[in-house]
């Protein structure tokens, strides 16, 4: 698996080696430009792709999990208009959830979110602004986003969130750093069901299916009718498909809170 330190290692001895040689031989600067946009196009690549594990390391699927479990993510919530209707389709089907909350919608739905985790779910952490920025925030700013959201999490349910979900998945040495001082356990996903971007159901639903293996992670949003009707239609699959409903923190055997 590729990693950070080792790409930038690897690049930096072959950026050497190529000076040595060009005191002999001349070579094109281009040689070095190629170098430097192969290093970028690996870095940006690992960046926004979780399951490279390029910058830390993040529970994405458990391959080794016995029996034919999954997990069920939900992101961005608690939303007022969605978030209940998630519920009580888990609660007809009885299975149970991980929702990765933002913290600001943590504060106008409080009793949401405490609704959540009395009903048996599972609830992480997944900043406080969700800012589209946050890639580029400080290794103080994403500590302060995470902290402030287990603040207030603790002060609702008296838990304190050890899980933590980066907006859109993104991960840098700033986040890899902010995580080494919270000490959250990443959770990433092994199957992302587009379900913000693609617009009919079942082509979405296919997209989460059509690989489904234990001990994978989906990944679903609980804002939008969209997702609510996907939902009702995988939990209808999983049930006939013999699959069993775990919370992400018994699926890889980790803490939820503090």
């Amino acid at each position: 698996m590729l990693k950070f330190r080792t790409i930038n290692i690897t690049f930096f001895l072959i950026a050497i080696v190529l000076l040595i040689i060009n005191k002999t031989i001349d070579l094109h600067k281009y040689v070095y430009l190629i170098l430097f946009l192969s290093w970028l196009s690996i870095t940006t690549i690992g960046s926004f792709n979780i399951l490279w594990n390029y910058h830390l390391n993040a529970y994405n699927s458990n391959i080794t999990i016995a029996g034919n479990k999954v997990a069920i993510t939900f992101d961005d919530g608690p939303n007022k208009e969605f978030t209940p209707k998630i519920l009580a389709l888990l609660k007809k089907y009885d299975a149970k959830a991980t929702f990765f909350c933002i913290g600001k919608n943590i504060e106008t739905n409080a009793t949401l979110f405490k609704q959540i985790v009395e009903e048996g779910h599972i609830v992480g952490n997944h900043s406080y602004t969700h800012s589209n920025n946050f890639g580029f925030f400080s290794t103080s700013n994403v500590v302060n986003e995470i902290v402030k959201t287990n603040k207030l999490s603790f002060d609702l349910i008296e838990k304190e969130m050890k899980l933590f979900r980066p907006p859109f998945g993104v991960t840098n040495p700033s986040i890899s750093k902010a995580i080494k001082k919270t000490t959250h356990s990443v959770i990433g996903w092994s199957v992302r069901s587009l379900d913000t971007v693609i617009k009919d159901d079942k082509k979405i639903l296919k997209r989460i299916t059509k690989r489904l293996t234990s001990g994978d992670v989906i990944l679903l949003h609980d804002t939008s009718e969209r997702s609510v009707k996907v939902l009702e239609q995988l939990l209808l699959f999983l049930q006939e498909n013999k699959f069993e409903i775990v919370t992400v923190d018994k699926l890889f055997d980790i803490e939820a809170y503090a």
